[in-house]
């Protein structure tokens, strides 16, 4: 089975699209490059009733859309015998985590998609950020700290471009990246949560698949379930490099892929 569990609704042209309309464009993407199942993450701070937790602009200013019209669109695609699954991507809010989680924990979500893009008001995926502020050390230092963090909070169900702070390839060296690597598996497999092998990195400064193969390989070797990920933000990017995707899970001793349901994971046969 070959799935695709992190995509944004918009149209052709990147705009925003929370309808059934739009899913259905993903969903006949999704067919066209060989992925059997789709799952819609659309990024938590664009929702209107979580908006009391946005304080910095950037997340603020995107807080304007219906989360009950997001829903709407992906449940009525279900009831429609679509393969898709309704899922968000929640960010890591430092101490109003919790409170989040109580914002969220109405919606019959299949599944929930952590993400680490910032951490004490610091972006570490947009420039200057974090980088202006802190040494590389020091920022991949906090950001895997954040990612443990959010993972032990058990509000997720999923790690999403679980290295995204190597987006503009800055990196330690060696030995300590591979030291931040051990602790985040660790925490990560003590919390029970699955990782992504996602193609976004492809599209990045990087130009790499997240995660390293050096992270994954410590996931794997504590049990770590693994799902696919385009982060498409357009129809035409679902499934995106799945066969780089593919040859990483393997390369990783990945037989199974995990699928959500109602929050409850299985494994499925991969590809």
């Amino acid at each position: 089975m070959i799935v695709d569990y992190h995509m944004h609704l918009r149209n052709p042209e990147e705009r925003i699209d929370h309808t059934v309309e739009a899913v259905e464009r993903f969903v006949e993407s999704a067919a066209a490059h060989g992925v059997d199942e789709i799952g819609l993450t659309e990024h938590v701070y664009y929702f209107r009733q979580t908006r009391e937790i946005w304080s910095i602009p950037y997340e603020a200013e995107r807080c304007v859309y219906d989360l009950e019209a997001y829903c709407d669109a992906v449940l009525e695609a279900k009831r429609r015998g679509l393969p898709v699954k309704l899922g968000l991507e929640v960010d890591h809010v430092d101490d109003l985590q919790d409170r989040l989680a109580e914002l969220l924990e109405p919606y019959p979500w299949d599944f929930l998609l952590g993400s680490v893009h910032r951490f004490d008001g610091l972006f570490v995926d947009q420039q200057p950020g974090a980088w202006a502020e802190l040494g590389v050390d020091a920022v991949w230092e906090r950001y895997f700290a954040a990612l443990a963090e959010l993972a032990r909070s058990r509000l997720v169900d999923v790690l999403g471009h679980p290295d995204l702070v190597k987006i503009f390839g800055r990196r330690p060296d060696a030995a300590t990246a591979a030291g931040l690597y051990e602790r985040a598996a660790e925490a990560i497999a003590g919390a029970g949560v699955a990782i992504e092998i996602s193609t976004a990195g492809l599209r990045k400064p990087v130009g790499e698949l997240y995660p390293d193969p050096d992270l994954l390989r410590s996931c794997r070797e504590r049990g770590v379930p693994v799902t696919l990920a385009s982060d498409a933000h357009r129809p035409s990017l679902v499934g995106h490099a799945f066969e780089q995707a593919l040859a990483l899970a393997r390369e990783a001793g990945c037989d199974t892929v995990t699928v959500f349901d109602g929050r409850t994971a299985r494994q499925e046969p991969l590809g």
